[in-house]
């Protein structure tokens, strides 16, 4: 058995970048598990959606803001997780819905699934019955809590994680005004900490033949990014807290006031710590070090504003760049899309939806590069996120048309 597409198959996007030539399967909805599919159809993997006839993936629905036709809106929330797929409706409590996705398995290289604990065994599709059916088959399964433990039932969603996982003490003006993250963060980091444990799998299958079960949880991915503050805990036994827009362990590093608005800086050395004293002639006495500067935090945000209260952002940022102080401004995100940089570094995207035209989607992330060729190889062609059922008929006609070695 082999789970490489056949040269018959009608691939509907440009076979480009590092898993051309994979199959993804992706049974999830929402984000975490849509996000980790994007991400793998962005490498270049053929992404087939699979989603409930009549309503499709629950983010669909989730708005506004919609855009598009009065009777055919199309959510933008769904449009930030769902480029680079096929979309195939199927009603997997039917027959051919069953028949149809069995089809699909024994092809695939990948399937990603954030249903429930329990769900799929349900449906037919346990881990031991999709294995069965193709032993190579790598398996992404995306939960709440975890698949097993004391509260593997609960369902995940990303602000109740935030919670539960630490996140919001964090953040925040102080440790009376927890915070949450302003994106899906649970759900984006475990979409990639999962698409990351794939490709793993893959490339252990090269040696194997085998495929496995990759599993990780909206919890796992919190706890996963907990880093200094986790080992706070772990090893120091001091309990974090939030602190606002200042660092916790590097002073001084954080938002800082100016005369018309306010400018970020990051003085997190020694060296920086004397350029930057020095360009604005700060007495540095009690503060030699940074354990002196974050034990005297309040001092130093005085001190500071103090000196920035003088200069407007933009001449304070220019300042800051003459003597090497790494510095920046707070961008709302309307500027970040119109900025140069980010246009330079390929993260805008154009893509034909069949219904707006023309789109403009947030780009991935990573770029790649042939050494020996010179030349960069990152994936250029890019498809819209798709209409419920767009790709039916053609992936029927596939499955139809190909047969499993």
């Amino acid at each position: 058995m082999t789970s490489a597409l056949t040269e018959t198959a009608p691939v509907l996007h440009a076979s480009e970048g590092p898993l051309a030539g994979r199959l993804v399967v992706d049974l999830s909805r929402a984000l975490a598990g849509p996000h980790a599919a994007m991400m793998m159809g962005d490498l270049g993997a053929r992404v087939i959606k699979i989603e409930n006839p009549g309503s499709g993936d629950d983010t669909r629905g989730w708005g506004p803001p919609f855009v598009g036709p009065a009777d055919e809106p199309q959510a933008t929330y769904f449009m930030s997780c769902n480029r680079n797929k096929e979309s195939l409706a199927l009603d997997l409590k039917s027959e051919d819905g069953r028949t149809v996705l069995r089809q699909l398995l024994e092809r695939a290289d990948v399937v990603v699934e954030n249903f429930r604990p329990g769900v799929l065994e349900r449906l037919g599709f346990s881990t031991d019955a999709m294995h069965s059916i193709n032993p190579r088959l790598v398996i992404l399964s995306i939960t709440g809590f975890g698949h097993d433990g004391p509260e593997s039932h609960r369902s995940g969603y990303d602000q109740i994680l935030q919670g539960e996982a630490g996140l919001m003490s964090l953040t925040g003006s102080g440790p009376g005004d927890p915070q949450r993250v302003g994106v899906p963060i649970a759900d984006l980091l475990s979409g990639m900490y999962g698409a990351y444990g794939v490709v793993a799998a893959l490339l252990e299958r090269e040696h194997t033949g085998r495929g496995q079960v990759v599993r990780t949880s909206l919890l796992a991915s919190l706890v996963g990014v907990h880093a200094f503050q986790g080992t706070k805990v772990t090893v120091a036994g001091e309990e974090p807290e939030a602190q606002g827009n200042h660092h916790p362990s590097i002073a001084p590093y954080g938002l800082f006031r100016c005369r018309d608005g306010s400018v970020q800086i990051s003085v997190g050395s020694e060296k920086l710590w004397a350029a930057f004293t020095s360009a604005f002639g700060i007495d540095t006495n009690g503060l030699n070090t940074n354990a002196d500067r974050v034990r005297n935090r309040t001092r130093i945000i005085e001190v500071v504003e103090t000196v920035f209260a003088d200069y407007d952002a933009e001449p304070l940022l220019a300042k800051l760049e003459a003597a090497g102080v790494p510095a920046g401004k707070v961008r709302t995100l309307k500027e970040v899309y119109e900025w140069p940089q980010l246009v330079s570094q390929g993260l805008l995207v154009d893509v034909e939806h069949p219904r707006l035209g023309s789109v403009t989607l947030p780009g991935p992330p990573l770029r790649f590069f042939d050494n020996a060729a010179g030349a960069e190889s990152t994936r250029r062609s890019h498809t819209a996120p798709p209409l419920l059922n767009q790709h039916g008929d053609g992936v029927r006609e596939w499955l139809a048309s190909t047969e499993v070695d």
